[in-house]
């Protein structure tokens, strides 16, 4: 038993090994083993009390718990308010349903739960050994979504959208992806249900990122860089700019313009939509019951930000415990000060793609015509946060910081140097505010419960760290002088 109280081995599945060493009287850890044999579970192991975690077998929908609905979302064309007719070219059936419910719980098919068991429940970990560096008395858990088969959260919402578009006889899929991590998951999902697959992939990153473009053909997917002459959308960028190092924008463009021209086809996305979102909270909902399992509540909750999924994931379980007054958490986003579309954006209507093709939704927006700097490292870099994100932001139920790339990094660093995890860049935003909020506890003498959304490895993003370590990394702000210009293309709207 003391061997085991000192090696927690999480997840054979995954590959991933955990240990910790030293002083054990303080160590408590929900961490789940799990075997996937026929999409049947085999018995876990379990650390803490001695009580399982199950995979939950409902979804969260944090609509259902608000005092003030978000705003609607509206036709491109017209500016009236979105029928649900209006997005199937796009969508299958039930996913739009998803999208408009205000059903507090959706029932999550059995089906999809067989999938979810290759890697789910997700190990809560605490870093004991970050804390130590940092000298806090701060105690730091994260939940680790890496131990996907994509190696991150993507696939939580990933699978469904597959699942449901093969039940509604779609044949194939079409997306865009940024850093790679969406497109791999929706390649992997699509690969189990027998769909096609076709990714438009940023280009700078689809020129940066060569083993996540073999990973997505790997599962059977087309990968195209965007902007590409397959388009329209893209032949136009293409045409202004022949260099275009491409936004999501734009590969949203292309992905939604050959999914409206094809009967066959239907178009998925990995973040930002409410559907999407409501998958997620998989992660919350397990980290609930992961954290009472071990007898702790967090005061904080920080969660790197993008598109808004990973951290509405695991954030909004918590938060409709915060509105029943069950806790009191901080809830922390953090964005690029490269990308900051929570602290600099605009809270307005917009396209969620650069060519207008898309409802409009309200939203902190940096303009549907960003275009990231292609030196700006890792994902997090879509113009507009997600309109529910936005929302709750907006209703003052959280809050939000932008850190830039340097100092990510740097906390990326510490962390791999401490808890043996290379992240992925999007979750080295997270981990940097963790470790500021960690040493205002060592100032302050808080003996704070910190809990952090660690949405990726970061095997596939080495490139990133290469120009960290080699002191070629420079740090990048946006403007708000840019954000000003952005709004002059904004369409007006008039409700």
């Amino acid at each position: 038993m003391e061997l085991l109280s000192k090696h927690l081995v999480v997840a054979p599945k995954s590959g991933f090994e955990k240990s910790f060493l030293g002083d054990t009287s303080r160590l408590k850890l929900s961490v789940h083993q799990k075997f996937s044999s026929h999409c049947r579970p085999a018995p876990r192991a379990s650390f803490g009390n001695g009580n399982t975690i199950k995979i939950p077998k409902q979804w969260y929908n944090l609509v259902a718990d608000l005092p003030q609905k978000p705003p609607p979302p509206l036709h491109p064309k017209t500016h009236k308010l979105l029928n649900p007719e209006d997005l199937s070219p796009l969508f299958p059936h039930e996913l739009i349903m998803q999208e408009i419910s205000d059903e507090r719980f959706i029932s999550i098919p059995d089906e999809v739960v067989d999938i979810y068991r290759l890697w789910r429940p997700t190990p809560l970990i605490r870093a004991k050994r970050l804390e130590r560096l940092l000298d806090t008395p701060a105690r730091i858990y994260y939940k680790y979504e890496g131990t996907s088969p994509a190696g991150s959260h993507k696939p939580n919402t990933a699978v469904p959208q597959a699942y449901y578009n093969a039940r509604e006889g779609v044949r194939n899929v079409v997306t865009e992806t940024g850093a790679g991590q969406w497109g791999s998951s929706i390649a992997f999902a699509c690969s189990l249900f027998g769909l096609g697959c076709e990714v438009w992939q940023v280009r700078a990153s689809y020129d940066q990122k060569p083993y996540r473009k073999l990973m997505m053909q790997t599962w059977g997917a087309k990968v195209h860089p965007s902007p590409s002459n397959i388009t329209e959308a893209g032949r136009k960028i293409l045409q202004m700019d022949p260099s275009s190092p491409g936004s999501l924008g734009i590969a949203i463009s292309e992905a939604v313009e050959t999914a409206a021209t094809h009967d066959d086809t239907k178009y998925c996305l990995g973040s930002v939509l409410n559907h999407v979102l409501l998958h997620q909270t998989i992660i919350g909902e397990e980290c609930l019951e992961q954290m009472g399992d071990i007898g702790e509540t967090p005061d904080i909750i920080i969660g790197c930000t993008g598109g808004g999924s990973n951290f509405g994931g695991l954030a909004f379980p918590f938060l409709r415990e915060k509105l029943s007054g069950k806790m009191n958490p901080v809830i922390r986003a953090v964005e690029p000060a490269a990308c900051p579309s929570l602290t600099k954006g605009v809270y307005t209507y917009d396209y969620g793609d650069t060519a207008g093709m898309t409802p409009l939704m309200k939203m902190h927006t940096l303009g549907h015509d960003f275009v990231p700097d292609p030196i700006h490292a890792g994902g997090l870099r879509y113009h507009g946060m997600a309109p529910l994100i936005s929302h709750v932001y907006e209703l003052g139920f959280m809050e939000a910081v932008a850190i830039p790339q340097t100092e990510c990094f740097q906390a990326a660093i510490q962390f791999a140097r401490t808890e043996g995890l290379i992240p992925a860049p999007e979750p080295t935003h997270a981990i940097a505010a963790v470790i500021r909020e960690a040493l205002h506890c060592k100032e302050a003498g808080e003996e704070k419960v910190i809990l952090m959304a660690m949405c990726g490895h970061g095997h596939f993003d080495l490139a990133a760290y290469d120009k960290y370590l080699q002191g070629n990394m420079v740090d990048l702000s946006y403007p708000s002088e840019k954000v000003e210009a952005a709004m002059a293309s904004i369409p007006k709207v008039l409700l």
